[in-house]
């Protein structure tokens, strides 16, 4: 082949799909190069259960790491249900599920899957969608939380793809209502490249994370991250109604309550998102106001002319519910807080406490720009919070590493972080 010829055929390869370079591991000069395509084009999506099998058969047969992807509806549907999987795998090629269609549970597949490593991207974001039907990883690789580990700028998928592999990934579709049925073409063209290269960014962030030293770090936290339980349900979830920070009595403290529960119900029955049946603005509008009618309500912004009376007449049972409350029923300002007081308020409350703090926040800073990854990977902001408020009685090594280690601090966090602590806490006499 000429020079010519292998230069027009890579280029084929690059716009249509094909294997990256063996060098796509180290940043890319030059012009990144669209993926247009699928390398083996866009697979039909499995609706039904013989399709299913199938897959299974192929993927459990594939080798090396499956990566995996979930498509959401959020902002169209109630909750986070996954509407759309894609996996990829070498010798199975690129699959594209309908969870919904197959009866909404995908075990067998996480069955097959059983040992074999999960490639995702943000992890955390797709996990509690995946858990909901039947799949979950015992091993897997985030490469988010890798590219994020080694120091990359931008860690969201089009730009690690650009950065690292050359390629760029169509990104028009993300916030669509994958809950559409069928879905477009486009939409599923863009799913089936979301995990395109997945593996391959995988391979590429494993020898950057180990030329930096870092691979150890990452495999800790993909463990924890395949380890962690599922998340408590928040307590009190109304209180993050947007707006909430102009709220300040109790008794409109209990409409914002009543009418959030009253439209997480209706959302929920009608499996649209919560926004859709009434807006934050419009429950912090009525919550202020406090309306005794019907026409009062109908006044406010959110609850204008294309409200019909029947809906109006169920906001303002709500209101009047929370106008009927006694007052020793009526929710407290603010949040029960576990643990330290907000750092504004330390310098007032213990003096002592501040200085370290803020002796400990600057040695974590210093730390994490050496070591070039973001503070917040290299120790969580909440721990370092606590333990600068409730030091251990002896400050040395072996208590701060015991402190970190309780605060769920990986290994190698404890190994890096902990000089960094017994400094900040000795120097101002913990």
């Amino acid at each position: 082949m000429t020079d010519a010829q292998d230069t027009a055929a890579d280029s084929s390869l690059r716009t249509t799909g094909g294997t990256p370079p063996d060098d796509a591991g180290s940043s890319v000069t030059g012009a990144p190069t669209p993926l247009l395509e699928p390398r083996e084009g866009i697979p039909p999506v499995v609706a039904d259960e013989a399709a299913l099998a199938e897959v299974i058969s192929a993927f459990a047969a594939g080798s090396g790491p499956v990566a995996v992807d979930a498509e959401r509806a959020s902002g169209y549907r109630y909750g986070q249900r996954a509407y759309l999987v894609q996996l990829r795998r070498e010798g199975a090629g690129t699959a594209l599920i309908d969870p919904v269609a197959v009866g909404g549970r995908l075990s067998g597949l996480g069955e097959a899957l059983s040992g074999t490593e999960w490639v995702l991207h943000a992890a955390t974001q797709d996990l509690p969608c995946l858990r909901e039907i039947g799949m979950l990883p015992s091993r897997l690789f985030d490469t988010e939380l890798a590219g994020r580990l080694a120091g990359f700028p931008r860690v969201g998928l089009g730009a690690m793809v650009e950065n690292v592999l050359g390629y760029v990934l169509e990104k028009g579709h993300s916030a669509v209502d994958w809950s559409t049925r069928p879905l477009p073409e486009p939409w599923l063209r863009y799913a089936a490249l979301d995990v395109e290269l997945l593996v391959d960014l995988r391979d590429a962030l494993e020898k950057e994370l180990d030329r930096q030293g870092k691979l150890e770090w990452a495999l800790q936290e993909f463990d924890a991250i395949a380890a962690a339980p599922p998340a408590e349900p928040r307590k009190d979830p109304w209180r993050r109604t947007s707006g909430m920070h102009k709220v300040r009595r109790r008794r409109q403290l209990g409409v914002v309550r009543e009418l959030w529960e009253t439209r997480d119900r209706i959302a929920q029955r009608r499996d649209v998102s919560p926004g859709k049946v009434l807006s934050d603005a419009a429950i912090v509008e009525a919550a202020l106001a406090v309306p005794g009618t019907v026409h009062a309500l109908s006044a406010l912004n959110g609850f204008g002319h294309r409200m019909g009376r029947r809906q109006l007449e169920q906001w303002q049972a709500a209101v009047d519910r929370a106008r009927a409350l006694p007052d020793a029923a009526l929710p407290q300002p603010g949040q029960p807080v576990a643990g330290p007081p907000p750092p504004r308020a330390w310098a007032d409350k213990d003096p002592a406490a501040a200085a370290r703090l803020s002796a400990a926040r600057a040695g974590v800073t210093a730390l994490a720009e050496q070591l070039n990854l973001p503070q917040e990977n290299l120790v969580s902001p909440d721990t370092v919070r606590r333990i600068c408020w409730e030091p251990p009685k002896m400050v040395d090594t072996g208590s701060v590493e015991a402190a970190l280690a309780g605060y769920g601090a990986r290994p190698w966090q404890v190994e890096q972080v902990t000089p960094v602590l017994v400094k900040a806490l000795s120097a101002q006499g913990a």
